[in-house]
């Protein structure tokens, strides 16, 4: 199983839980110094890269072949944040968010497919709430996070046949931290957050259970 986005606070959540299940894990990220710091108890393959360049896509499908003797999923937990109106949001910013939300997990796709289908296994998009409830200062946040959204809901009918699910996870705003690093912008008040161990266990938990469309609100209230 490949987690994407392994080396962020959410990704790296996500993989240690689904290590503790018993999943055999390929961590992809761009960061190697925080790859080697998710600290699995189990033997983990890794991969450093940007999503949106197509190397890392045919080194991760290389990897997986070689290590892992194929591949049974994929979680997609990488993702870019940016806020501030339009107006401001920088032409660099609007591409950036695109290339690390939607074209990075859809070249990534392209090339493990083939993998997925021989395994009828499963692809784990994490979009967010804004892909539900689109919010003003964050308006190439939000379409880039509905984009994704937009992917699973019709790669999951394309892939009917093939036996692939394809779930679309949506969590609330989660204290990962991720607020406080955007690519533009400065965050407006939000309130309290999920606790990101919360989230990660109910990701995996969707997984486990096959739920393939899980809103935001099926991640219940943030503890108080």
């Amino acid at each position: 199983m490949a987690v994407v986005g392994a080396s962020g606070a959410l990704g790296s959540l996500v993989a240690r839980e689904l290590d503790a299940r018993g999943a055999r894990l390929l961590l992809v990220g761009r960061d190697a110094d925080r790859l080697a710091e998710v600290g699995l108890d189990g033997a983990a393959t890794v991969v450093v890269g940007h999503l949106a360049d197509a190397a890392t896509g045919d080194l991760v499908e290389q990897r997986a072949r070689e290590h892992l003797g194929g591949l049974d999923g994929v979680v997609n937990a990488a993702g870019a944040v940016a806020f501030g109106p339009l107006l401001e949001t920088p032409d660099e910013v609007v591409e950036e968010l695109f290339l690390t939300n939607v074209v990075g997990p859809l070249v990534l796709l392209r090339r493990l497919l083939p993998l997925l289908v021989e395994s009828q296994g499963f692809v784990a998009q994490i979009s967010a709430v804004v892909a539900e409830r689109p919010l003003p200062g964050m308006v190439a946040y939000s379409a880039s996070k509905a984009a994704l959204s937009a992917v699973a809901t019709a790669l999951r009918t394309e892939l009917r046949r093939s036996r692939v699910d394809v779930l679309d996870l949506r969590p609330p705003h989660t204290e990962t931290g991720l607020a406080t690093r955007p690519l533009s912008g400065t965050a407006p008040r939000l309130p309290a957050g999920h606790r990101p161990e919360d989230v990660a266990r109910r990701i995996v938990d969707a997984i486990a259970a096959g739920e393939d469309d899980v809103p935001a609100s099926a991640f219940g209230d943030p503890p108080r």
